[in-house]
């Protein structure tokens, strides 16, 4: 006769429900795995994912992830011009808080060169990709937005083109594209009602400082906010081509900063990355923790509950043994049942989750390897209990 099984089969109910308690508190554990591994993935997804070798930044700058960066426009001919760059292409990225799909978000605007510049998306879900100059985006399907929709940014409709799946930037919001003019305007251009504000303003300036009207009106283009900047110049070397070789050159004769690939992942997880991720490797450490110490408190309080049935096998002459082998077993299935369940739980819900989970296999194994060894070491002290327990226990001595 299996004991274990027939304490089980006599309180399959409160065994269910402890199950699913601890499965409930190792799915918190494992999702924190996965956040902690997503905020990583999503925070490097675009460095990753742009076919780049050099990012060529505004001098002493981190840009363009973890800093503003901004360089003339045309600096990408001068760059292209570099001996050892196969080519160049103008790069614009800045985040935005607008209305999509019905409601407000907060997403990433990419812009770039449609026509055969770096810094496009990568493949596609659905849809195509921007051919136009004008007015066309591709998004990805975390905006919640469909082939065909619409978003209004600026003072222009831009309609669906393409879709994407998993283009994310740092904070795990999603990426937009869109040609490098259209995304300049969105950021640059103003309202109709504040340009004509500001248009008044610099008129009323220029005309105190002596200018006639009509001088003054010749001047003010000048004045206003110009869209000629971008954030970055991405970079294709050519083959064989020495990328320090030619990162150092464009440094000294052009001023601006250039990193490889490598080093801009390495400013990301460094900067931007680097408190959160702390943050959350601590509240791992601290799940783990707590939950191993829950666990230790369940088997004891198993154990406890049948203590009397416990005294009652010794009064009959039981071996320890037996009443080693009723806890462990119950330790096992308890630990086994309840990870199973975490597992499940995780791994059907883990899409619908606001960041992204990256569930690494062999991090998930290692997590049930100390949860099966806490909960063994766990086991311990509901054994120590038990046998200690004297048989006299069981007459109410």
């Amino acid at each position: 006769m299996d004991l274990a099984i027939k304490d089980v089969q006599r309180h399959v109910g409160k065994f269910v429900a402890t199950i699913l308690g601890v499965g409930l508190l190792m799915a918190i554990v494992l999702i924190m795995n996965g956040i902690f591994q997503g905020n990583t993935s999503d925070g490097v997804w675009l460095i990753d994912n742009t076919a780049t070798d050099l990012w060529v930044v505004e001098y002493r700058r981190g840009g363009p992830f973890n800093e503003q960066s901004r360089i003339p426009e045309d600096a990408w001919k001068s760059v292209a011009a570099t001996p050892g760059v196969a080519q160049a292409s103008p790069f614009i990225i800045y985040a935005v808080q607008r209305e999509a799909a019905g409601r407000g978000q907060q997403f990433t605007i990419i812009g770039y060169d449609v026509f055969g510049g770096l810094g496009g998306p990568g493949p596609l879900v659905a849809g195509r990709s921007i051919n136009w100059a004008h007015y066309e985006t591709v998004v990805d399907m975390k905006l919640g937005l469909k082939l065909g929709d619409s978003i209004q940014l600026g003072v222009h409709d831009y309609s669906v083109v393409g879709l994407t799946k998993g283009a994310v930037d740092s904070g795990g919001n999603p990426l937009l594209y869109l040609s490098l003019p259209d995304a300049q305007e969105v950021l640059y251009q103003q309202d109709n009602r504040a340009h004509e504000a500001t248009l008044a303003a610099d008129r009323k300036r220029l005309e105190g400082a002596g200018y006639t009207p009509a001088q003054a009106a010749k001047l003010l283009p000048l004045l206003s906010g110009g869209s000629g900047t971008i954030s970055a110049v991405l970079v294709r070397l050519a083959h064989g081509a020495d990328a320090r070789k030619v990162g150092r050159h464009i440094e000294d004769w052009l001023y601006f900063n250039v990193y490889t690939t490598q080093q801009e992942r390495d400013l990301m997880l460094a900067g931007k990355l680097k408190k959160m991720t702390a943050i959350l490797g601590l509240f791992r450490v601290l799940l783990v923790i707590v939950s191993l110490v829950i666990i230790a408190l369940l088997i004891y309080v198993l154990t406890v509950e049948k203590i009397k049935a416990i005294a009652t096998l010794k009064l009959m002459g039981a071996a320890n043994w037996v009443i080693v082998r009723l806890i462990l077993e119950q330790s096992v299935v308890l630990t086994l049942a309840s990870f199973a369940f975490a597992w499940a739980l995780v791994n059907l819900t883990h899409d619908r989750f606001p960041r992204t989970l990256v569930l690494l296999p062999n991090e998930t194994l290692i997590t049930f390897g100390v949860f099966f060894v806490g909960g063994m070491l766990a086991s311990l002290v509901g054994i120590i209990h038990a046998l200690r327990t004297p048989p006299s226990l069981a007459l109410g001595g």
